[in-house]
């Protein structure tokens, strides 16, 4: 299926490893112009000849931006002024007791979780209406929804994109321009991949095992009952970043497995 992307510029923030970056690997085989992005240049450069290397593409570069320092973000925006796809996929999460979160660490999420989206999106949203066309994608989370006691903060911030994201698309009416949300579920990034196998090594068990665990005792209501592939999620973000995907707006778009016990 051709999603109608050819050199429409995409940027995801966050991206030199897993969701991000496997949206910009499938944006890129659909022929969009790919930027990426991370906090340090030297994981940007090598991010950016990664996906070079996968998608046999040149229309990739990237941008450096730590999306905790506004300064950074006011960089990024000299240097990328317009773009038809955005992709809000900057974020950070820590499992902490709720008693023992200092406000600066509900600060520091919310700076960097929700106020990245804001900032991008404050900028390329009236653009994109000036020209009539574009894409917003907020990459939230099942736990906007289902919030984890673990890591309460994160929870709030993924509930603010939503809120966000929804809010930006009452001001699209009768345009060409979309905003949705994402919601992945427990996906298997880099990250989790390494946090399983440690798991499997400290309890003399496998991988496996502690994964099918895992959604038996903590998230019994999956009906996927596995993580989700960093593609599976990917697969979604880029259809909503398409032409095709012209009637989906204002939507909290569920990629999470059936996690959450809702038919709406």
């Amino acid at each position: 299926m051709d999603l109608q992307l050819t050199q429409k510029t995409a940027f995801i923030s966050g991206s030199t490893a897993g969701i991000g970056f496997a949206t910009a690997k499938k944006l890129a085989d659909e022929g969009a112009i790919v930027i990426l992005n991370g906090r340090t240049q030297a994981g940007v450069d090598k991010a950016v000849q990664e996906l070079k290397r996968q998608t046999g593409k040149t229309n990739i570069r990237g941008i450096a931006a730590d999306f905790s320092k506004a300064a950074d973000v006011t960089n990024l925006l000299q240097q990328l002024p317009d773009v038809d796809i955005l992709v809000n996929n900057a974020g950070i999460f820590e499992p902490k007791p709720f008693a023992e979160i200092p406000d600066e660490d509900w600060f520091r999420f919310f700076e960097v979780n929700v106020m990245s989206g804001v900032r991008l999106s404050r900028h390329y949203f009236p653009l994109m209406l000036k020209k009539n066309w574009g894409r917003i994608i907020f990459i939230s989370s099942e736990s906007g929804v289902f919030i984890p006691e673990e890591m309460i903060h994160y929870g709030m911030t993924k509930t603010a994109q939503l809120a966000v994201s929804r809010g930006l698309a009452e001001l699209t009416k009768g345009t060409e321009v979309t905003v949705n949300a994402v919601l992945p579920g427990p996906t298997r990034s880099d990250g989790v991949s390494v946090f399983l196998n440690d798991l499997a090594k400290a309890g003399n068990s496998t991988a496996e095992q502690v994964e099918k665990d895992f959604f038996k005792n903590a998230r019994p209501t999956s009906l996927l009952q596995r993580f989700a592939s960093v593609e599976e999620v990917a697969n979604m973000i880029v259809y909503l970043a398409s032409p095709l995907a012209s009637a989906t707006n204002g939507a909290a778009v569920r990629v999470e497995g059936g996690l959450i016990r809702s038919a709406v």
